[in-house]
């Protein structure tokens, strides 16, 4: 896949192509970007189930036509139970079963903000139960099993199929659902149902609340009734980087926005429009170093960080780091946090709205936990937390986890406004470092850009190494060039789920909307 989509009125960028179509046919009716977000987000819950999921959390970067981004942090805080004696004995939190899912599930509330936010610009709304009927019909009726689930699945079967409820929802007739069966969720598609007339606030404060409250008692899970009642999505105003080619926004803490826009920063003062492709993979690796160390120094709850986070973006710091980086060897380092199982989606429409969003319930299947009755699976991510007590992501009731995720949206110089991302924990700064560069500074297509073989410094599922992990098409003299600058370096099969599903949709000057999306993917760029 080397050529861009291109339309005038909307597009729609998701890594699955029925996500992408729920989200046109929002914009075909008149909706704007983020009630086309909102369809976009319920289909893929449904038809990625591996990957994200009402059970998760979220976040919305959303980019007006003129004025300041707005950011939503939708991610869900530890339950009032989830304290270090809950898990007296452990080393360390587990990453599946009920003691993983130790906080509540934010995704849903950043919709019904997100659609808050939408009406608050004057728009007449479109009916909730529009936005999700594309996702009930595929929970009840069915989706085809894309291949990357059908391996998630028999990957994970072993260490899930006796986690509560994971059996009877993803392995019917107890076998993995072969690539291209027909996958039904009932639980699922009755939970949309009841959001779709009772409201989205009804997943903390309704009647849907008082279930999920009764089922988390049931299983020991550490979250309550009041934990749900009391959450709350809350707009954030997005960390900023002043780069040479424009302005570029993500996500503030909890999330590693951070990261994603130190090493732009960084690289920014490195001369990438000069670099060949082993100068731009060594540049961007020891700048995500140095931006890693920024990281797990300082990222936790908002309310926990001792320091101005926008203060480590200033011009003087990036300066500092940048010129500790060597052109002639590799740098060692400490250890990555891992991968992260994860979608991005980018929406624009016709009015110059712009949405850069992510969904997550973090590692593949979550918890591994099915709430009865619901359908929905419950997020670990709370097993970023650290049961030392003296940890910056020491675990306390209340407190929000760290997270990988990092939507990402850029205004040019030229006039071009710009949304990206992806998914994968450590790799999602890096693969936005590698489609920036590439498109914006070194001029590669857009689709080019997303398509060309990526990279991945850190851990993959299952593995211990820290290694520059990089796709095999990368050339073998780029290869050795990088092995001799001191990289530990280990080859990926070419098209890698490993390094992420990405995606950009790149509003040009002219009004026209340019779509891309990944080919590791089962995704699509729609438009009209």
């Amino acid at each position: 896949m080397i050529q861009s989509n291109m339309a005038p009125m909307g597009m729609a960028v998701t890594p699955h192509h029925l996500a992408s179509e729920s989200a046109l046919a929002v914009l075909r009716e008149g909706g704007n970007a983020i009630e086309a977000m909102v369809a976009a987000a319920a289909t893929i819950a449904v038809v990625y189930p591996h990957m994200n999921g009402l059970g998760g959390d979220g976040f919305w970067l959303i980019v007006p036509p003129h004025g300041d981004p707005i950011a939503i942090d939708a991610s869900g805080a530890a339950g009032a139970l989830a304290h270090r004696d809950f898990y007296h004995g452990e080393s360390h939190i587990p990453h599946r079963g009920p003691k993983a899912a130790l906080t509540v599930a934010g995704t849903v509330s950043g919709w019904e903000e997100a659609l808050r936010l939408a009406a608050e610009r004057g728009a007449a709304p479109l009916p909730l139960s529009r936005l999700l009927r594309d996702a009930i019909r595929y929970a009840a009726d069915g989706i085809p099993v894309t291949a990357s689930q059908a391996a998630a699945t028999a990957a994970k079967q072993q260490e899930l199929q006796h986690q509560p409820g994971f059996a009877a929802t993803f392995l019917p007739d107890g076998y993995v659902p072969a690539a291209g069966s027909r996958f039904t969720q009932p639980a699922l598609a009755h939970t949309l149902s009841l959001l779709s007339e009772q409201g989205l606030a009804s997943f903390y404060r309704g009647a849907l609340a008082h279930h999920l409250a009764r089922e988390m008692h049931l299983l020991g899970m550490p979250v309550t009734l009041e934990d749900l009642q009391q959450h709350r999505a809350c707009r954030r105003t997005p960390l900023h980087l002043a780069h040479s080619e424009g302005d570029i926004w993500n996500m503030t803490p909890p999330t590693q926005g951070l990261v994603s826009l130190a090493i732009l920063g960084i690289t920014d003062r490195l001369q990438m429009a000069q670099a060949d492709e082993a100068q731009t993979v060594h540049r961007i690796a020891e700048a995500t170093k140095r931006a890693f160390a920024l990281r797990d120094r300082h990222i936790t709850d908002p309310r926990h960080v001792n320091i101005d986070i926008q203060s480590l973006l200033d011009a003087a710091h990036l300066d500092e780091l940048a010129a500790q980086v060597s052109d002639e060897q590799a740098s060692p380092w400490g250890t990555g946090r891992g991968p992260g199982d994860t979608v991005w989606m980018g929406v624009m429409d016709s009015s110059g709205l712009a949405v850069s969003f992510i969904q997550s319930i973090y590692h593949e299947f979550g918890s591994g936990v099915v709430l009865p009755g619901t359908g929905i699976t419950w997020q670990n991510r709370g097993a970023a937390f650290s049961l030392q007590p003296d940890h910056l992501l020491t675990l306390a009731p209340g407190k929000q986890p760290f997270h990988t995720l990092n939507p990402a949206a850029a205004r040019l110089k030229d006039g071009r406004t710009l949304v990206y991302g992806s998914m994968g924990g450590d790799g999602q700064p890096q693969t936005q470092a590698a489609i920036f560069t590439r498109h914006v500074i070194q001029g590669l297509p857009l689709q080019q850009a997303v398509s060309a073989p990526r990279w991945l410094l850190g851990r993959t599922w299952g593995q211990s190494s820290d290694s520059l992990k990089l796709e095999a098409r990368i050339a073998p003299a780029t290869v050795e060039r990088l092995r001799q600058l001191g990289h530990e370096v280990e080859l990926l099969p070419d098209f890698s789920e490993v390094v992420g599903h990405a995606g950009a949709i790149v509003r040009h000057v002219n009004g026209m909307l340019e779509g891309a999306f990944d080919p590791r993917s089962n995704g699509s760029a729609a438009g009209f």
